[in-house]
This record gives C-alpha cells, structure tokens and sequence, in this order.
C-alpha cells in the first residue's frame, strides 16, 4: 500500500495538488496568451480574462469541495481523540467553523473575479487567508495542547513555522498593497495587467504580488502537515433505513421519523 492510500491521507494530498495546479495551469495559460506578464503576476490576475478564467474558477471550487472535507475529517479526528476535554472540543469548534469561512471565501474568489467585482473578490480573499490564517492558528493550539501524548511535538512546530510563514505574508501583502493603491502611482491600478519596471510603484506592485505566492503557499504547505494525521483516520457513511419500501408510511411511522430527524439523528 502507497502512503498516499493509507487512511484519508489522500484528502489533504488532493487538496494541495489540484490547488497549485489551479494557480499553475491559469498562469500558464495567461502567460501563453499574454494577458498578464510572466514575472509574478497576481494570481487573481491570472484568473481574469477568458479561457483562463472559467479554468481557474471550475478548479477553485473543486479545491474548495476538497477543503470543506479536508476541513471536517479534521475535526472529526480531533473529536475522536478527545470526546471528554472541553477545551479542546470547543477549539475544535471554532476551527471548524474558521474553516468553513475560510473555504466559502474562496469559492467567492473563484466565481466573482478581480477586476469585474473588486470589493466582492477582496471580501473573498479577506475571509479565505484572513480568517484562514485564525483556522490554522487555532489548529496549531490544538497541536500544542494535544502533545505529546496525542501529538507529535515535531508537527506542532512546523504547523507553528508555517502559521508564522502566513502572517509575515499578510503583514507584507497589506502594507505593500495600502502603499500600491494610495494613489501615489495613479488610479484604477486594479484593471491594470501588465507593468513596465520603469514605472513608478513597480516596486510595491512587485513585493504584494511576491507576497501573495507565499501567502498561497503558505496555506497549502499548512494542510501538507495533515498527511500524517490523516493516514490514522477513515470514515464511513451508514445507511438508515426508516421503512421496508419508498412508498408512504403510515401516520404512527411517520410521526416517529420526524420525531427523529429533530433529534438530528440523521
């Protein structure tokens, strides 16, 4: 058996490879076709203008599928290893639902893009590496609080580095950005996709777009540190059935069912 086949290490797998492959294959394309300039481009730039926007929006909403599943087998993991600590189950909580943010931003990034709906798209990038960042956060307390009966001590520092890795790329990205867009190097810099090094602004253009690669990065270099975890770990979906056909059931039966389905039991 491959390491990738033990457990549900293939999740966080998938996720990392389908993700780099999006930003990958649209900035290939955008190179190719000369929508954007080959030294670091923004990756929202890369996803701007069609064939390569449909392909990054279609591959973005795979990897947030990927990361609502990647996401919640954490937390069930989590739960499993500590069904009696209510600090613990409470964090875990709260990174699950950082998380579930985390991902519907970027499906906002995927389907509303840069340069068509700016402010929807910031939003989307603010909730995705934002409060992504809070999700990996609070997944590395759980590390730290886990260890070292349930945790490695080891993972608690990488995930440690590359939560640090992901702030110095937001902290960079931001200031960079506010000087970019103050108006000091003209307006409307938002539609603008390609950029002569002579211009004024060069520079910071040049430092955002370097921060937001490591910033993606980043991200994706945290869930590489669930491959581990997760090849501990498998799930499986119970079929209940509430009745011998598909046909309606009678009046009592059906009282039962939706007394059921109110108790979550389902």
């Amino acid at each position: 058996m491959w390491w990738f086949q033990q457990g549900l290490s293939i999740l966080p797998v998938a996720l990392v490879v389908w993700s780099a492959a999006s930003f990958v294959f649209s900035y290939i394309t955008a190179i190719v076709l000369r929508h954007v300039d080959p030294l670091v481009p923004y990756i929202s730039d890369t996803g701007t203008i069609p064939p390569e926007r449909c392909l990054f929006g279609i591959m973005l909403n795979i990897s947030t599928f990927l990361g609502v599943a990647t996401m919640y087998v954490r937390y069930k993991q989590v739960y499993a290893l500590n069904p009696e600590k209510a600090k613990i189950l409470k964090l875990n909580k709260i990174g699950l639902t950082l998380g579930l943010m985390s991902c519907f931003g970027l499906c906002i990034i995927a389907n509303f893009q840069k340069c068509i709906l700016y402010y929807i798209h910031v939003v989307g990038a603010c909730l995705t590496f934002g409060v992504g960042a809070i999700y990996m956060l609070v997944q590395t307390v759980l590390s730290y609080l886990m260890q070292p009966e349930l945790h490695s001590k080891d993972i608690f520092w990488v995930r440690l580095f590359v939560f640090l890795w992901c702030c110095s790329s937001i902290v960079s990205m931001f200031v960079s950005s506010v000087v970019l867009y103050s108006g000091l190097y003209g307006m409307n810099l938002v539609q603008k996709l390609h950029w002569d090094p002579q211009e004024k602004g060069y520079t910071a253009h040049i430092v955002s777009t370097v921060s937001e690669w490591s910033l993606a990065f980043s991200f994706l270099s945290f869930f590489l540190t669930y491959i581990r975890d997760f090849q501990k770990i498998s799930l499986r979906a119970v079929a209940s059935l509430h009745g011998r056909t598909l046909y309606n059931t009678p009046q009592s039966f059906a009282t039962d069912e939706q007394t059921l389905l109110v108790a979550g039991s389902i």
